[in-house]
C-alpha cells in the first residue's frame, strides 16, 4: 500500500513532468536520440528534390521512370536511468532534497522516452546495486519508475558510480542511452566511466544542492557527512575556512569536467534552487547543433 502523500507527491510530478516532457523536451529528444537505425519501407515514383542516392534502378528501368527506395526510421530505443539514492541524496538546503529533484528529472526523461515510443529501465544503486527494473514502455511503468524511486529504503550508505556503470555495461550487447543521475560524490569511477560511454550513450546529470558549494557565514556549525555519518565542527564565520572550501569544490568539480571532455562525455549540471528543465533543454540543443554540423 502506497502512503498517501507519496500518492499526492507522484500525482504531481506526473502531471507536472508530463506537461513539461510534451511541451519542451520530446521534440528536440526525438531529433537528438536516434533510433535503432533505417530500415527498408517502400519504393515510390521519385519527386523533385530526393536524393538521388535512393533510386532503385532495377525498379526504375522496368518501370521507365525514376523510382526511390524509402526507408523509415527504427525508432524504439532503450533508456536506462541510473539512480544514485546514496545517503547524501537526502541532502537538502532549499526547498527540498536532492533526492526528490532526482526523481522528477528522472520522471521527465521518462516521459520523453515514452513520448518516443522508447522503452525506460531503472537501476537504483548506492553502494551497491539496490534494485533493477528491466526497461518497458508505457505510462504506468513511468509511474513505478518514480515510485521505486521516492518509496526506496535503500540498505547502503554511500556512493559507488563504478556498480552502477559496471551494471549497465553488461546489461545489453546494444546501444542504449544511460542517464547517470547522482551527485558525483565518489572517486576512482573513471575506468568503468570509459566502457560504459563507449558501449552506450552515456549522459552524466549532477544534481547539486548551493550549500555543497558555498559555507554560509553562519558561525560555528557542525558539518555531518550522511554517507559516512563524520560529523566536523567548522568555524564558517573564518573566510579562510570558506575560502578553503570553495577550492576543494572547485578543483573537483574542474577535474570531473575534464574527465568527461576527455572521454567526449556530454554532461548536465542540474541546481536544486534552479529550474531542471533549462540545462536538459540546453543540452539536448547542443546536441542538435553538433549533429547538423556533422552532417
Amino acid at each position: 500500500m502506497i502512503p498517501r502523500d507519496l500518492v499526492k507527491k507522484l500525482r504531481k510530478i506526473e502531471i507536472h513532468t508530463s506537461r513539461l516532457a510534451n511541451e519542451q523536451l520530446a521534440g528536440s529528444y526525438h531529433s537528438v536520440f536516434k533510433g535503432r537505425g533505417m530500415t527498408f519501407s517502400e519504393v515510390r515514383q521519385y519527386q523533385h528534390g530526393d536524393d538521388v542516392r535512393f533510386i532503385d534502378w532495377n525498379v526504375s528501368a522496368r518501370m521507365n521512370e525514376a523510382y526511390v527506395k524509402v526507408f523509415t526510421e527504427e525508432r524504439e530505443m532503450t533508456v536506462m536511468l541510473l539512480v544514485d539514492l546514496s545517503a547524501s541524496e537526502r541532502f537538502g538546503s532549499v526547498a527540498r532534497p536532492k533526492i526528490e529533484a532526482v526523481a522528477e528529472i528522472s520522471a521527465l526523461l521518462a516521459f520523453s522516452a515514452i513520448k518516443n515510443d522508447d522503452r525506460v529501465g531503472l537501476v537504483l544503486f548506492t553502494d551497491r546495486v539496490e534494485r533493477f527494473v528491466p526497461p518497458k514502455k508505457g505510462r504506468g511503468h513511468v509511474m513505478r519508475v518514480v515510485t521505486e524511486i521516492l518509496n526506496a529504503q535503500p540498505k547502503g550508505e554511500g556512493t559507488n558510480l563504478s556498480v552502477a556503470l559496471d551494471l549497465v555495461g553488461s546489461l545489453s550487447k546494444r546501444r542504449s542511452v544511460a542517464f547517470l543521475v547522482s551527485d558525483f560524490i565518489d572517486d576512482g569511477y573513471e575506468k568503468p566511466l570509459r566502457v560504459a560511454s563507449r558501449r552506450h550513450d552515456l549522459i552524466p546529470v549532477q544534481v547539486v544542492d548551493p550549500r555543497e558549494e558555498e559555507l554560509p557565514d553562519v558561525g560555528l556549525a557542525l558539518l555531518e557527512d550522511l554517507e559516512t555519518g563524520e560529523v566536523l565542527e567548522v568555524d564558517t564565520s573564518d573566510p579562510r575556512v570558506r575560502r578553503a572550501f570553495a577550492r576543494q569544490v572547485n578543483t573537483q568539480r574542474a577535474k570531473r569536467e575534464q574527465l568527461f571532455r576527455r572521454l567526449r562525455i556530454d554532461h548536465v549540471t542540474v541546481r536544486t534552487e534552479e529550474d531542471y528543465v533549462r540545462p536538459l533543454a540546453d543540452l539536448f540543443r547542443r546536441r542538435q547543433r553538433r549533429q547538423a554540423g556533422s552532417r
